[in-house]
């Protein structure tokens, strides 16, 4: 069965927010905390969504973004990815997100965009 969400955020509270909201609809989550080896979580889980926090420890999310969507294999460098961000942070990712959120977020705005986004 294929993961259907990786996410790489480093605050505990908020990554155990979203994989308890997430899965109470009936998705798997795989949580991450350090940006230092995501893209090879990324590489060996093949999520269908990657939730992606924009600040992380050791690595960015924006440069593993970066590092995805330069990915030789054309499926995993489509795969959709959803940035955190903190609120009034507005980062400069082209058109590489799929889509941006920021903190803090209503729940029913998470559920939402990722209901969106794996249709």
């Amino acid at each position: 069965m294929q993961l259907d969400i990786l996410m790489i955020e480093d605050e505990p509270n908020i990554a155990e927010a979203v994989r308890f909201i997430l899965s109470r609809e009936g998705w798997q989550v795989d949580l991450h905390a350090d940006g230092a080896g995501g893209i090879e979580a990324i590489q060996a889980a093949r999520p269908r969504l990657v939730i992606l926090d924009m600040m992380l420890p050791n690595r960015s999310g924006a440069e593993i973004l970066e590092d995805l969507r330069g990915a030789g294999d054309p499926s995993l460098a489509s795969t959709p990815v959803l940035m955190l961000t903190a609120r009034g942070q507005v980062p400069d990712l082209g058109a590489q997100a799929d889509a941006v959120l920021a903190k803090p977020f209503e729940n029913d705005d998470l559920r939402a965009m990722v209901r969106r986004m794996l249709a």
